[in-house]
């Protein structure tokens, strides 16, 4: 196991430029072609968001720690990258990634309870027989390349708490902003660090608005994110007007005096932002409705 980040599988072969993404999203497509004609799915945000929420209700199901989770999470990010999800069934995928995670952070699940927590979560799932969940295991490692290793945020936002002086609010708004990070592409685009600092700077400039009686939404909620899109947008429209100078300043300091490039904490600010609006527009349903009819298409 890689204790370094740089020294890691993520960071060799697991991170890319937006690039990187659009290109091999597009080979993908390009080689699926008749199958995203025949099923078009929603906005691919919106698609990464319904996973996301039901991989977090699977979890609360089974009381797994948050970190358990976010691997989850990038596994399934990745075997996305590399496998047309219109030929899956999305549900047994989630179970699978569920189940390895738990065996990677140490927190082992018996496979009859992962399969049995899932069928009741998602009665679309279809598999009785926990066998498949080993068969999918093996697929999911494999399609990994057996790179299973994972580093997160969540240490960083720890370890730089007492450094910039961070409130438990803000420390609290800045793990919400972390769990919603998965979400994005920002797992395959930056180190963890850099993802902390972003939601640390987030948080630092959304929680006077929030104080202010901009509600924010409490990320434990699995449908709802940290921090509304218009909270957001008024709150950086307001900036430097409720923002404590003090902290700012320590903020700006640390980060001029680091090594940390800014142009990837903004690129990362703009994409959690961007999260943030598109999730005012989100719509379950519409997801769902679109895996149900390929999945049924499928088992034909």
């Amino acid at each position: 196991m890689a204790s370094n980040y740089w020294d890691s599988s993520q960071a060799k072969y697991w991170t890319f430029t937006r690039a990187d993404l659009a290109t091999s999203r597009d080979d993908l497509a390009k080689t699926n072609q008749a199958l995203h004609t025949k099923h078009p799915l929603p906005d691919t945000r919106h698609l990464a968001i319904y996973l996301q929420n039901q991989l977090s209700k699977l979890a609360k199901r089974m009381s797994l720690r948050q970190q358990a989770l976010a691997t989850a999470q990038v596994y399934m990010k990745r075997f996305f990258l590399r496998v047309e999800i219109r030929k899956t069934n999305p549900y047994l995928i989630m179970a699978t990634a569920v189940y390895l995670a738990c065996k990677m952070e140490e927190c082992p699940q018996h496979i009859r309870l992962m399969l049995g927590e899932a069928a009741r979560q998602w009665p679309e799932l279809g598999i009785t027989e926990s066998s498949k969940i080993g068969e999918c295991e093996f697929a999911l490692i494999s399609t990994l390349s057996s790179r299973l290793i994972l580093h997160h945020p969540y240490r960083a936002l720890s370890d730089l708490q007492g450094t910039l002086g961070l409130t438990q609010e803000e420390i609290t708004l800045a793990h919400s902003m972390l769990n919603d990070s998965y979400a994005t592409d920002l797992p395959l685009l930056y180190p963890p660090h850099v993802i902390a600092i972003t939601a640390i700077y987030l948080a630092v400039v959304l929680r006077p608005a929030q104080a202010a009686g901009l509600a924010a939404h409490s990320s434990s909620a699995a449908s709802s994110p940290a921090m509304s899109g218009s909270v957001a947008q008024k709150a950086f429209s307001s900036f430097g007007f409720r923002q404590d100078p003090n902290k700012m300043g320590k903020l700006i300091d640390w980060l001029a005096e680091s090594k940390v490039e800014m142009e990837s904490v903004v690129d990362a600010t703009q994409e959690l932002i961007s999260l943030y609006d598109c999730w005012e527009t989100y719509s379950e349903r519409a997801c769902k409705e679109g895996i149900t009819k390929f999945m049924k298409d499928g088992a034909k």
